[in-house]
Protein backbone atom coordinates (compact mmCIF):
# COMPACT_ATOMS: atom_id res chain seq x y z
CA UNK A 1 0.00 0.00 0.00
CA UNK A 2 0.71 3.59 -0.69
CA UNK A 3 0.17 6.51 1.42
CA UNK A 4 0.51 9.97 1.36
CA UNK A 5 0.75 11.77 4.36
CA UNK A 6 0.13 15.92 4.41
CA UNK A 7 2.42 16.30 1.78
CA UNK A 8 3.46 19.86 0.54
CA UNK A 9 6.39 20.60 -2.29
CA UNK A 10 7.72 24.04 -2.98
CA UNK A 11 9.82 25.85 -5.42
CA UNK A 12 11.85 28.73 -5.26
CA UNK A 13 10.59 31.29 -8.19
CA UNK A 14 13.58 33.72 -9.93
CA UNK A 15 12.60 36.26 -7.59
CA UNK A 16 13.02 33.94 -4.60
CA UNK A 17 9.59 33.69 -3.83
CA UNK A 18 8.51 30.14 -2.59
CA UNK A 19 5.73 28.57 -5.08
CA UNK A 20 3.75 25.69 -3.50
CA UNK A 21 3.27 22.92 -6.19
CA UNK A 22 1.60 20.54 -3.94
CA UNK A 23 -0.38 21.73 -1.01
CA UNK A 24 -0.98 19.15 1.88
CA UNK A 25 -2.15 16.45 -0.35
CA UNK A 26 -2.67 12.99 1.61
CA UNK A 27 -3.89 9.98 -0.06
CA UNK A 28 -3.59 5.91 0.57
CA UNK A 29 -3.96 3.24 -2.68
CA UNK A 30 -4.49 0.12 -1.98
CA UNK A 31 -2.53 -2.53 -3.27
CA UNK A 32 -3.46 -4.04 -6.34
CA UNK A 33 -5.43 -1.20 -7.71
CA UNK A 34 -5.44 0.58 -10.97
CA UNK A 35 -5.09 4.21 -9.80
CA UNK A 36 -5.09 7.06 -12.84
CA UNK A 37 -4.51 10.35 -11.67
CA UNK A 38 -5.64 13.20 -14.16
CA UNK A 39 -6.23 16.95 -13.97
CA UNK A 40 -6.01 20.13 -15.64
CA UNK A 41 -2.52 21.07 -17.27
CA UNK A 42 0.33 22.62 -14.10
CA UNK A 43 -2.29 21.36 -11.73
CA UNK A 44 0.76 19.30 -9.54
CA UNK A 45 0.15 15.83 -11.20
CA UNK A 46 3.61 14.61 -12.72
CA UNK A 47 4.95 16.55 -9.83
CA UNK A 48 2.90 13.88 -7.27
CA UNK A 49 4.61 11.21 -9.51
CA UNK A 50 8.15 12.58 -8.98
CA UNK A 51 7.71 12.63 -5.18
CA UNK A 52 6.72 9.20 -5.23
CA UNK A 53 9.36 7.79 -7.28
CA UNK A 54 11.85 10.20 -5.21
CA UNK A 55 13.07 12.12 -8.17
CA UNK A 56 11.94 15.53 -6.14
CA UNK A 57 11.71 15.50 -2.27
CA UNK A 58 8.62 16.83 -0.58
CA UNK A 59 9.19 20.18 1.72
CA UNK A 60 6.90 18.54 4.23
CA UNK A 61 5.05 15.50 5.15
CA UNK A 62 5.70 11.62 4.76
CA UNK A 63 5.84 8.89 2.49
CA UNK A 64 4.88 5.42 3.21
CA UNK A 65 5.22 1.98 1.19
CA UNK A 66 4.17 -1.05 2.43
CA UNK A 67 4.20 0.34 6.21
CA UNK A 68 7.61 1.50 4.90
CA UNK A 69 8.34 4.74 5.51
CA UNK A 70 10.33 6.34 2.10
CA UNK A 71 10.24 10.20 2.47
CA UNK A 72 13.60 10.34 2.51
CA UNK A 73 14.83 7.35 0.42
CA UNK A 74 16.79 7.56 -3.28
CA UNK A 75 15.36 6.66 -6.27
CA UNK A 76 17.71 3.63 -6.34
CA UNK A 77 16.10 2.91 -2.38
CA UNK A 78 12.86 2.68 -3.89
CA UNK A 79 13.46 1.11 -6.74
CA UNK A 80 14.77 -2.06 -4.72
CA UNK A 81 11.60 -1.94 -2.71
CA UNK A 82 9.97 -2.22 -5.34
CA UNK A 83 8.39 0.93 -7.18
CA UNK A 84 9.01 1.58 -11.08
CA UNK A 85 8.85 4.94 -13.01
CA UNK A 86 8.05 5.37 -17.09
CA UNK A 87 9.03 9.12 -17.60
CA UNK A 88 6.83 11.49 -19.60
CA UNK A 89 10.08 12.15 -21.26
CA UNK A 90 12.03 8.66 -21.30
CA UNK A 91 16.25 8.66 -20.37
CA UNK A 92 18.07 7.85 -23.70
CA UNK A 93 20.98 5.68 -22.75
CA UNK A 94 24.33 5.75 -25.06
CA UNK A 95 26.26 2.67 -25.74
CA UNK A 96 23.29 -0.08 -24.56
CA UNK A 97 21.42 -2.36 -26.62
CA UNK A 98 17.93 -2.75 -26.49
CA UNK A 99 17.87 -6.25 -25.17
CA UNK A 100 20.35 -5.86 -22.43
CA UNK A 101 18.48 -2.74 -21.23
CA UNK A 102 15.49 -5.10 -21.34
CA UNK A 103 17.77 -8.01 -19.78
CA UNK A 104 18.69 -5.43 -16.62
CA UNK A 105 15.01 -4.58 -16.24
CA UNK A 106 14.25 -8.31 -15.89
CA UNK A 107 16.92 -8.84 -13.55
CA UNK A 108 17.75 -12.51 -15.24
CA UNK A 109 19.93 -13.04 -18.49
CA UNK A 110 16.94 -13.64 -20.58
CA UNK A 111 17.36 -15.33 -24.07
CA UNK A 112 16.89 -13.15 -27.16
CA UNK A 113 13.32 -14.56 -27.59
CA UNK A 114 12.71 -13.83 -24.16
CA UNK A 115 13.64 -10.43 -24.70
CA UNK A 116 11.60 -10.35 -27.77
CA UNK A 117 8.16 -11.51 -26.01
CA UNK A 118 8.20 -7.98 -24.03
CA UNK A 119 8.90 -5.57 -27.09
CA UNK A 120 6.24 -7.69 -28.75
CA UNK A 121 3.77 -7.04 -26.09
CA UNK A 122 4.19 -3.06 -26.83
CA UNK A 123 3.61 -3.35 -30.63
CA UNK A 124 7.68 -3.07 -31.54
CA UNK A 125 8.68 -5.55 -34.11
CA UNK A 126 11.12 -7.57 -32.15
CA UNK A 127 13.89 -8.46 -34.72
CA UNK A 128 13.86 -4.54 -35.85
CA UNK A 129 14.91 -3.54 -32.32
CA UNK A 130 16.54 -5.83 -30.37
CA UNK A 131 19.74 -5.27 -31.14
CA UNK A 132 19.19 -1.40 -31.51
CA UNK A 133 21.36 1.04 -29.70
CA UNK A 134 19.52 3.02 -26.96
CA UNK A 135 20.04 6.61 -27.91
CA UNK A 136 19.03 8.98 -30.23
CA UNK A 137 18.21 6.97 -33.28
CA UNK A 138 15.50 6.30 -31.63
CA UNK A 139 12.24 8.32 -31.76
CA UNK A 140 10.47 9.61 -28.67
CA UNK A 141 7.63 7.14 -29.25
CA UNK A 142 9.80 4.39 -30.21
CA UNK A 143 12.03 4.75 -26.92
CA UNK A 144 8.89 5.56 -24.91
CA UNK A 145 7.47 1.78 -26.34
CA UNK A 146 11.05 0.89 -25.13
CA UNK A 147 10.87 1.84 -21.76
CA UNK A 148 6.82 0.20 -20.78
CA UNK A 149 8.39 -2.46 -22.26
CA UNK A 150 11.31 -2.48 -19.41
CA UNK A 151 8.70 -1.49 -16.71
CA UNK A 152 6.72 -4.74 -17.57
CA UNK A 153 9.87 -6.88 -17.52
CA UNK A 154 10.86 -5.42 -14.07
CA UNK A 155 7.30 -7.06 -12.70
CA UNK A 156 7.08 -4.64 -9.15
CA UNK A 157 4.73 -4.23 -7.27
CA UNK A 158 4.38 -0.94 -7.87
CA UNK A 159 4.87 0.86 -11.30
CA UNK A 160 4.24 4.77 -12.02
CA UNK A 161 3.74 5.72 -15.27
CA UNK A 162 3.62 9.78 -16.10
CA UNK A 163 1.52 10.00 -19.50
CA UNK A 164 2.19 7.38 -21.34
CA UNK A 165 0.44 7.93 -24.04
CA UNK A 166 2.50 11.01 -24.98
CA UNK A 167 4.46 11.29 -28.57
CA UNK A 168 3.22 7.60 -29.74
CA UNK A 169 0.99 6.93 -32.61
CA UNK A 170 -2.93 5.74 -32.56
CA UNK A 171 -1.66 2.19 -33.01
CA UNK A 172 0.67 1.71 -30.13
CA UNK A 173 -1.50 3.60 -27.97
CA UNK A 174 -4.57 1.06 -28.35
CA UNK A 175 -1.92 -1.39 -28.07
CA UNK A 176 -0.84 -0.04 -24.70
CA UNK A 177 -4.51 0.08 -23.61
CA UNK A 178 -4.46 -3.67 -23.91
CA UNK A 179 -0.51 -4.00 -22.41
CA UNK A 180 -2.38 -2.03 -19.19
CA UNK A 181 -5.32 -3.67 -18.79
CA UNK A 182 -3.44 -7.28 -19.44
CA UNK A 183 -1.14 -6.27 -16.70
CA UNK A 184 -3.83 -5.40 -14.08
CA UNK A 185 -5.89 -8.48 -14.84
CA UNK A 186 -2.92 -10.97 -14.79
CA UNK A 187 -0.90 -9.34 -11.88
CA UNK A 188 -1.05 -8.60 -8.11
CA UNK A 189 0.83 -5.07 -9.01
CA UNK A 190 -0.40 -2.02 -8.62
CA UNK A 191 -0.47 0.76 -11.34
CA UNK A 192 -0.38 4.86 -10.90
CA UNK A 193 -0.58 6.25 -14.54
CA UNK A 194 -1.19 9.44 -15.16
CA UNK A 195 -3.07 10.70 -18.10
CA UNK A 196 -5.57 13.05 -19.37
CA UNK A 197 -7.24 10.19 -21.64
CA UNK A 198 -10.69 9.12 -21.42
CA UNK A 199 -9.98 5.64 -22.52
CA UNK A 200 -6.91 5.02 -19.53
CA UNK A 201 -9.11 6.66 -17.30
CA UNK A 202 -11.74 3.93 -18.07
CA UNK A 203 -9.89 1.12 -17.55
CA UNK A 204 -9.23 2.13 -14.31
CA UNK A 205 -10.30 1.07 -10.73
CA UNK A 206 -9.98 4.21 -9.63
CA UNK A 207 -9.83 8.12 -10.35
CA UNK A 208 -7.93 10.81 -8.71
CA UNK A 209 -8.42 14.39 -9.84
CA UNK A 210 -5.07 17.11 -8.82
CA UNK A 211 -5.69 20.17 -9.65
CA UNK A 212 -3.64 23.84 -7.77
CA UNK A 213 -1.90 20.95 -5.85
CA UNK A 214 -4.86 19.04 -3.93
CA UNK A 215 -6.84 16.64 -5.01
CA UNK A 216 -10.58 17.31 -5.83
CA UNK A 217 -11.92 14.41 -6.33
CA UNK A 218 -11.57 10.49 -5.46
CA UNK A 219 -13.67 7.67 -6.44
CA UNK A 220 -14.36 4.95 -8.41
CA UNK A 221 -14.36 5.13 -12.34
CA UNK A 222 -18.24 4.83 -12.58
CA UNK A 223 -18.28 7.83 -9.78
CA UNK A 224 -16.10 10.13 -10.95
CA UNK A 225 -15.05 9.58 -14.81
CA UNK A 226 -19.09 11.13 -15.75
CA UNK A 227 -18.19 14.31 -13.76
CA UNK A 228 -15.19 14.80 -16.29
CA UNK A 229 -16.94 14.68 -19.65
CA UNK A 230 -18.60 16.93 -20.66
CA UNK A 231 -20.82 17.24 -24.33
CA UNK A 232 -18.33 16.47 -26.76
CA UNK A 233 -16.71 13.45 -24.85
CA UNK A 234 -13.72 15.05 -24.00
CA UNK A 235 -12.23 15.42 -20.52
CA UNK A 236 -13.68 18.60 -18.30
CA UNK A 237 -11.25 19.89 -15.42
CA UNK A 238 -11.83 21.03 -12.05
CA UNK A 239 -10.16 24.78 -12.57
Amino acid sequence: MLELKNISFQVSDDASNQKEIIKDLSLKLNDHTFTAITGPNGGGKSTLAKLIMGIEKPTSGQILFNDTDITHMSITERAKLGISFAFQQPVRFKGIKVKDLIRLSAGEQLSTAGACEYLSKVGLCARDYINRDVDSSLSGGELKRIEIATIIARNTPLSVFDEPEAGIDLWSFNNLIKVFEELHDTSDNSLIIISHQERILNIADEIVVIANGSIQEKGCKEDILPKLLNNTGSCKFYQ
